[in-house]
């Protein structure tokens, strides 16, 4: 008998349970931004804790510092001699967005017909979390143990930029200590195939605010003379990017690591069809796709910088009655890629949005996070054995994979433990739609995915 036929068969006759628990714990509105209620996030922590301790795991605890969102902790580490991996996911989520654009509500999680679950949070990053718990269940309620020491950490602060990381590895680094990393924010090229991410870019963003005037005043009796805050607003934005797309801060691009050639062919063998992924992006039919055109999709997503305006804010269009508003702001979102400095990129960000202020209007920029991004050799027999046990559970072979995203947590973590490997292994594909609305998650991924959880531990605790 296979030495993993138990375990494995637990996940299949508690696969209805797994599913009801994905609903009970997405509910929980555990939304990290500001200006939502921090209930939710406690009751998404003690949900957490509740999970880990009722699977078997020990030491679960709730914790916290002083101005963060709760993480939680549990632990296995009763193999002697074995290595220590440390699972690592998050249970905030992001803000549920527009009622009016959701086919069912944001924290009603629901089943649909095409075999996907509808709700906040679902993929990113619960389901992800429950993988690996749901796994690690299987295991103990099974063999009675695992085949490796376990280290469980499960953040509350994600989504809003891992803000006091710093403070939180300082005070609780011992806890985390581990010889192998397995993330679970991730996602696979498409619906089916494995993937293991091995570079994420970084991020910087700022709100620059905008004030031409103390008062709104009537356009009839000042238009020509006064200038409304917006029109000063838009023109410091168009300067940001080029026609094509581009980055139009100076010397932004001086530190960009460039693709070399053995990366670019890796590249070019991963599946791509335009017309899915216009359908998967949602573009309207004419949208031409930005950015250098010497460069491919996945390189433009994975491996270039890209610039984003997330948001205006200024007087409301059904309030204003031809009045010039006096105020306008926006927040502006910067990825970027491997070699380039986060505080860097943020200060030039911020010195390109102030510099020669339109009209001479007022311009006040707040900067936001400047976050790093990273970048592996995915070499190595940790890297084998996630490849092995993926293709194991989903039946493919995995593909390597960049990501265009963010997460704070890896590259700190893994530079506090001398450079272990770091396993980036998600559940979320192309129509997931994470941070928009009608998030949703592909059951058959998640299963296949709690599938290969079982072979990774079994093949990393072999190592």
């Amino acid at each position: 008998m296979n030495a993993l036929s138990s375990p494995l068969s637990y996940l299949g006759d508690h696969s209805e349970r797994f599913i009801s628990e994905l609903i009970d714990y997405s509910r929980i509105p555990s939304v990290s931004f500001e200006g939502f209620s921090e209930r939710p996030l406690l009751l998404s922590a003690e949900w957490t804790a509740h999970k880990m301790r009722s699977i078997g795991l020990e030491n679960v605890e709730i914790l916290t510092i002083p101005g963060c969102h709760p993480y939680v902790y549990g632990e296995w580490l009763k193999a002697t001699g074995k290595p220590t991996l440390l699972l690592y996911g998050h249970h905030d989520v992001q803000p549920p967005g527009r009622a009016d654009h959701w086919k069912s509500p944001a924290f009603e999680p629901t089943l649909k017909s095409n075999g996907r679950l509808y709700g906040r949070g679902v993929a990113d990053d619960k389901a992800g979390v429950l993988m690996h718990l749901n796994a690690l269940e299987a295991f103990l309620k099974t063999e009675g143990g695992l085949p490796l020491n376990v280290r469980f950490i499960v953040e509350g602060e994600e989504e809003t930029g891992s803000k006091h990381l710093e403070e939180f590895l300082k005070k609780y680094r011992d806890k985390l200590k581990s010889d192998v990393m397995v993330l679970t924010d991730t996602g696979n090229l498409e619906e089916g195939l494995p993937s293991i991410t091995y570079r994420l870019r970084g991020l910087v963003d700022a709100v620059v605010e905008v004030r031409t005037l103390d008062h709104p005043v009537h356009s009839g009796l000042w238009g020509g003379p006064a200038m409304d805050a917006l029109t000063a607003l838009t023109q410091i934005l168009s300067r940001l990017v080029t026609p094509e797309g581009l980055i139009a801060i100076p010397r932004f691009y001086e530190d960009v690591d460039s693709i070399d050639e053995h990366e670019r062919r890796l590249l070019s063998t991963l599946p791509f069809e335009e017309e899915q992924f216009r359908k998967d992006l949602g573009s309207v039919p004419h949208l031409k796709l930005a950015g250098d055109s010497k460069f491919s999709v996945y390189e433009k997503v994975w491996c270039r910088p890209a610039l984003a305006i997330l948001g205006i804010d200024a007087p409301s269009v059904l309030e204003t009655s031809n009045k010039i508003v006096e105020w306008a702001r926006a927040k502006v979102s910067i990825r970027i890629v491997s070699h380039q400095d986060p505080k860097k990129c943020l200060r030039k960000l911020c010195d390109f949005l102030t510099k020669d202020p339109p009209f001479g209007a007022e311009v006040k920029v707040i900067p936001g996070v400047a976050n790093p991004p990273w970048k592996i050799d995915p070499k190595g027999k940790a890297f084998e054995a996630a490849a092995r046990a993926l293709e194991k559970g989903f039946g493919r072979p995995a593909a390597f994979i960049g990501c265009g995203g963010s997460i704070p947590f890896v590259k700190p973590i893994t530079e506090v433990f001398g450079g272990i490997p770091a396993l980036l292994i998600g559940i979320e594909d192309p129509a997931c739609n994470a941070h928009g609305e009608n998030e949703s998650l592909s059951l058959s991924d998640w299963k296949k995915g709690m599938r290969s959880a079982v072979y990774l531990y079994e093949e990393l605790g072999l190592n």
